[in-house]
C-alpha cells in the first residue's frame, strides 16, 4: 500500500536518483561506521547507506513507516520523537565509535533537532542534515549579512559547517515549497570552553531585537549581572562575530 505523506510530520519523500546518489557521495558511508538516520522516511536514503555500511540505525517517528523499517533485516529501528533520543546513549552502544548522523529533517522541527543534538557534539564524529535552504544560509552565515543571526552563533561556536549540495522540490513527492540543502556539520576537536546555557542567552538577549544597537538589549543584560569589562555595546547583533560572542560568556559572572 502506498504511504501518503502526513503533513504533521512535515513529511517530503526523496525520489530523486540523482540527488540521493550525490547525498550519500557527499556522506561516504564506510562499512562499520557507527551511524544514526533520522527521519528515513521511505528509505531512499536508508538503503544505500545500509548496502555500504552494513547495518544503520534509523529514528522514526510515523508508526507505518517503522514497522515497513523493521522488516529489514539490517536496521535498528527505533520509533520515538528525535526530540526524545538520547545519542549519548546510542554513542555508548557503538563505542568506541563516534556517532555519524544523517537524515532528511522535519522542517518544521529542524531547529529543535540541531540544538537538541548540540548537547551530544562530544560523542558526535559528523552530521549531514537535508534542510530548508534558508535555514543553512543562516546557519552558516558569517557576520554583517543579513543571514547572520542566533542561529549562525550557537552552532558555530561548536561545529565547522558546510553548505555541500542544492536540492531543488521537485527531488521530492510532494515537492515543498521552498528549495532545500544538505549540509555538512564537523564537531570542533577543541571547541572554547564555555558554558552552552549562559552562550545561549546572552545570543537570544543580543538578537532579541536586532535591528537595535546593543546598548538598548544586551548593554541593560550585561549592567544586571554585573559584567565591567570591555565589549562594545555600539553595534547590532549581527556585527559581533562568533568568537566575541564566546569570550563574553566566559567574562560574564556566574
Amino acid at each position: 500500500m502506498k504511504h501518503i505523506a502526513r503533513k504533521r510530520f512535515g513529511q517530503h519523500f526523496l525520489t530523486d536518483g540523482g540527488i540521493i546518489d550525490a547525498i550519500v557521495q557527499a556522506i561516504a558511508p564506510q562499512p562499520g561506521d557507527a551511524m544514526v538516520e533520522i527521519g528515513p522516511g521511505l528509505a531512499a536514503l536508508t538503503q544505500p547507506l545500509v548496502e555500504r555500511l552494513g547495518r544503520l540505525t534509523v529514528i522514526e517517528l510515523d508508526r507505518d513507516l517503522a514497522a515497513r523499517l523493521r522488516e529489514h533485516a539490517h536496521l535498528d529501528v527505533i520509533e520515538s520523537d528525535v526530540l526524545k533520543v538520547d545519542f549519548g546513549a546510542l554513542a555508548t552502544q557503538k563505542a568506541p565509535a563516534a556517532l555519524r548522523v544523517v537524515g532528511n529533517l522535519p522542517y518544521n522541527i529542524s531547529t529543535p533537532i540541531l540544538f537538541h543534538l548540540l548537547g551530544f557534539a562530544h560523542r558526535i564524529a559528523d552530521q549531514h542534515f537535508m534542510l530548508q535552504k534558508e535555514v543553512i544560509d543562516r546557519m552558516v552565515a558569517r557576520p554583517a549579512t543579513s543571514d547572520y543571526s542566533r542561529l549562525s552563533v550557537m552552532l558555530q561556536w561548536r561545529y565547522g559547517m558546510e553548505n555541500v549540495l542544492f536540492v531543488p522540490p521537485e527531488s521530492f513527492d510532494p515537492p515543498p515549497r521552498v528549495d532545500s540543502a544538505v549540509v555538512r556539520m564537523v564537531p570542533l576537536a577543541q571547541p572554547p570552553a564555555v558554558d552552552a546555557a549562559r552562550l545561549g542567552e546572552i545570543v537570544q538577549v543580543a538578537f532579541s531585537q536586532r535591528r537595535k544597537i546593543l546598548r538598548h538589549t544586551l548593554g541593560q543584560w550585561l549592567e544586571t549581572h554585573g559584567f565591567s569589562g570591555s565589549f562594545d555595546i555600539q553595534r547590532r547583533a549581527e556585527e559581533v562575530p562568533v568568537a566575541e560572542y564566546v569570550a563574553l560568556a566566559q567574562a560574564v559572572p556566574p
